[in-house]
């Protein structure tokens, strides 16, 4: 006998979650196992959605760091707007992830980045999670193909990899591992944009995933740069934060270069400019992280602080951060409605 599936109002087909499997914008309970500064910081965000959260960590002193990372966030995530039974205090803390993952509807896991120590993590989980409860790794650049062999239910592991810091920051990358299911990355994708992310899906596996990446690539030229002395790592850095980063906040460069081809878009663009970019391409460089380039990049950097702690280039970057965020959800509000 055939089934008819037909899609929940997240866009997730019922055939498609797996028993056992909550709606992606229904989700009460999650599980955060691993409480460093990103797990911290996905559980507040998880708490502002109105959940509550059971967090894990070996380190008995994390759940002090977690309680002050949380009350930090806190006013930030009141002026983006709460879920209706938002609590900050809506949390517990477990030193065995089992205690924090039994009951719990989804898992977000941010262990440290060692795949035999997500594997044996994976193992503990599936003794007490349903079946039909999806894990997603944190992890930066891990293959979740790697990751999933030998577990029970392998089809319900995905990476879902925020950016610093996730209670802020809205994009996540969903990539699956070759047993990964269809279900889940739907689900993922539904679940995601349910708690106010933008997720994107990759189509394939690659160490570092997409905007890593990319971030890589850029800082590849800029080390370059200070390495051969044709700028300062401060000058670097305001080249891109005063120029083509502020475009980056609106559009991607892709959809940039489009708009610098005039009328003729992209197409104009790569025949115009196309052969000075593919000439800049064979004359990027490819520095090598010697302990000299380390030495200048450091020394480079505390020039560049200013004599400004970590928790103060930290609070700025945040505080800029909301006024970035709000200003582009207000305008994007205007341009969508006309007022």
């Amino acid at each position: 006998m055939t089934t008819n599936p037909t899609a929940n109002s997240a866009g997730v087909r019922s055939d498609l979650q797996g028993p056992g499997a909550p709606h992606p914008d229904a989700v009460g309970r999650v599980a955060v196992i691993g409480a460093g500064t990103i797990g911290a910081s996905w559980a507040a965000l998880f708490l502002s959605r109105g959940m509550s959260v059971a967090i894990s960590d070996p380190n008995p002193a994390a759940e002090a760091v977690v309680r002050g990372l949380i009350a930090k966030s806190w006013p930030a995530l009141e002026r983006l707007g709460l879920a209706p039974g938002a609590d900050p205090e809506k949390w517990s803390f477990h030193t065995d992830p089992c205690d924090a993952a039994r009951g719990a509807r989804f898992v977000q896991e941010n262990a440290p980045e060692r795949d035999e120590v997500k594997r044996a993590l994976y193992a503990m989980l599936e003794e007490v999670l349903d079946d039909g409860v999806i894990v997603a790794s944190s992890t930066s650049g891990l293959i979740m193909s790697e990751l999933q062999r030998g577990c029970r239910v392998p089809g319900r592991f995905a990476v879902g990899h925020p950016f610093n810091p996730p209670h802020l920051i809205p994009l996540v990358e969903v990539v699956g591992g070759r047993d990964t299911t269809a279900g889940t990355i739907e689900w993922l994708m539904a679940f995601y944009r349910a708690v106010g992310k933008r997720p994107i899906r990759l189509n394939r596996e690659v160490p570092g995933h997409l905007a890593n990446r990319l971030q890589a690539a850029l800082w590849r030229e800029a080390v370059h740069a200070v390495a051969t002395g044709l700028a300062s790592v401060e000058d670097v850095d305001t080249a891109i934060a005063e120029g083509p980063g502020l475009r980056w906040a609106i559009m991607g460069p892709n959809m940039i270069f489009n708009l610098a081809g005039g009328e003729g878009g992209m197409s104009h663009f790569l025949d115009h400019i196309g052969p000075a970019m593919e000439d800049w391409w064979r004359d990027l460089g490819t520095p090598a992280l010697t302990p000299q380039v380390r030495d200048q990049l450091a020394a480079g950097m505390r020039d560049a602080l200013h004599g400004r702690s970590q928790a103060d280039l930290a609070q700025e970057r945040d505080q800029l951060l909301m006024a970035l965020i709000e200003t582009l959800q207000q305008e994007r509000r205007t341009l969508r409605t006309g007022r």
